[in-house]
């Protein structure tokens, strides 16, 4: 025998651990399928006042007395306080300022009370269309196909049975960016497998020329097994000059020191000046590398904010997004039907029903409560950021908000991950505003991302003729009294998808 302590983890700390992570979309998915399977759930239509005060003057006084019993009983056994009878189940439930122990000059201010209602109680919301919108809208899907696309122009074209065939074969191996992804011999095996006579197979001849023929269609070059062959097709369907032809040589022989930014021995080889070669650059760049992307393309899937960040008179003011989440409440009708001492099994099912419908909206609450706590946290440490830009970022880890608001590391980690705040400077990831720090020669800190800021500037400042190395930029860093190595500059340059000097390199 011995004496031990462990965690017991309820199924209703298990469902608020798991709301608490999810993000803004999963978390409208799982509100629907709670909806669609629980039927003591239901959604408050816009300006609806609560069904459940009607409801009661209809019921008998014997039925509201079995109600309340009920109601009293299971609030004990569930640890829900504060909750005398269901009709409290379907009205807003208003959680105080979650962080009291803010004074009130400091400029941030959470308004829980403000937002809340309108997320899962009775109370009125904004009038206008934009709160008509379904809490699903923010789903898209892709449109186009690319190989219906090339199908549809090549029947336009009268083809012959067997080319039929082998138009269709070569179609399915071209993917979505418009490239060819099988091999010649490939396609020749795939298309001759439709066929039990040698004499009505195709030939390797006859796959090229359809393969050719499709590498002319709209969009110009889908087909082709390259980026060099892409974009030398594109430059072939152009009015022919000099121009295009230097261009051709370009990409043909000299990609790889175009890539390099190697001017210098381009311009030696060809035999050409800065203002011809900075022309075929340009025509080069205006070229499309991935085709099939013009026919196929996919909705954009926009951000959904958790919490907005407001200044109201001077005042930093954090609030929860109310269309994140439908106005959820218990069907007042159902519950009224949940009788005290009936044993049944209909009975205990629309008990069951209820106490996991009231679990799903404390759960609910709780993480809203939790992500609003988390956000005015990261707001009062980052006010320098929200005031002068990525510069003024200070370093903060999760420890450092775990420790103020008395809460687990794991927990915030949960908060953070898939979660965004909207701000004057954009919507930002939660994570976003946590980041390690660098010494200063002061003794103090400065954080990556304020780093990252600087680079970021010093490099938009550079001469385009003449980029800044990572060494130059660290001796810059060091001599403002921020001490960092050449390696930790070219580690946040990658981070930042800003490529080395070399290939920064422009024409003046």
């Amino acid at each position: 025998m011995k004496i031990g302590q462990q965690l017991a983890m309820t199924p209703q700390l298990q469902q608020a651990i798991k709301l608490l992570q999810l993000s803004t979309l999963e978390l409208q998915t799982e509100i629907q399928q709670a909806l669609e399977s629980n039927p003591m759930l239901e959604v408050q239509e816009e300006g609806e006042d609560n069904p459940d005060k009607e409801n009661a003057k209809m019921r008998s006084d014997n039925e509201k007395e079995a109600k309340e019993s009920e109601s009293k009983s299971e609030n004990t056994d569930d640890g829900f306080d504060g909750m005398d009878d269901l009709d409290d189940l379907s009205s807003s439930v208003e959680i105080n300022d979650a962080t009291p122990d803010i004074p009130n000059e400091l400029p941030v201010d959470s308004a829980w009370e403000d937002i809340y209602e309108p997320a899962y109680g009775s109370g009125s919301m904004q009038s206008g269309e934009e709160n008509q919108r379904d809490f699903t809208e923010y789903t898209s899907a892709g449109t186009g196909n690319l190989q219906d696309h090339l199908l549809e122009q090549l029947r336009l074209r009268s083809l012959s049975e067997p080319d039929q065939v082998i138009a269709a074969t070569v179609v399915n191996c071209i993917d979505d960016n418009g490239y060819l992804e099988d091999d010649i011999e490939e396609i020749l095996e795939a298309v001759n497998g439709n066929y039990e006579d040698p004499e009505d197979f195709c030939k390797v001849e006859e796959i090229e020329a359809m393969l050719r023929l499709i590498q002319q269609l709209d969009p110009i070059g889908c087909g082709s097994r390259d980026t060099r062959e892409c974009m030398l097709i594109q430059l072939h369907e152009m009015d022919q000059s000099p121009h295009i032809d230097v261009c051709k040589q370009l990409i043909g022989d000299h990609l790889q020191m175009l890539a390099a930014r190697d001017f210098t021995k381009i311009k030696r080889q060809l035999k050409i000046n800065d203002a011809q070669l900075q022309q075929s650059i340009q025509t080069i760049q205006s070229l499309t590398p991935r085709p099939g992307s013009q026919v196929v393309s996919n909705k954009p899937q926009y951000i959904v904010p958790d919490v907005f960040v407001k200044k109201i008179k001077g005042v930093w003011r954090v609030e929860l997004n109310p269309d994140i989440a439908p106005r959820l409440a218990v069907n007042s009708m159902y519950a009224g039907l949940v009788k005290r001492a009936d044993k049944s099994d209909d009975n205990n099912y629309m008990r069951n029903q209820l106490q996991e419908a009231r679990w799903f909206i404390k759960s609910l609450q709780s993480r809203n409560e939790t992500l609003l706590r988390v956000g005015t946290a990261i707001v009062e440490r980052q006010r320098g950021f929200l005031e002068y830009g990525d510069e003024a970022m200070r370093p903060l880890v999760l420890r450092d908000i775990a420790e103020h608001l008395e809460l687990h590391e794991s927990t915030i980690s949960r908060v953070t991950t898939q979660k965004y705040i909207h701000t004057p400077r954009g919507i930002f990831e939660f994570k976003y505003f946590f980041s390690s720090h660098v010494s200063t020669s002061d003794g103090g800190e400065c954080s990556a991302t304020a780093i990252r800021a600087m680079i970021r500037k010093f490099i938009a400042k550079e001469d385009p003729g003449k980029p800044l190395s990572d060494s130059k930029i660290a001796s810059t860093l060091v001599a403002s009294g921020i001490q960092v190595a050449r390696r930790t500059v070219a580690k946040y340059r990658e981070s930042m998808s800003i490529p080395p000097s070399n290939e920064r390199k422009r024409l003046n």
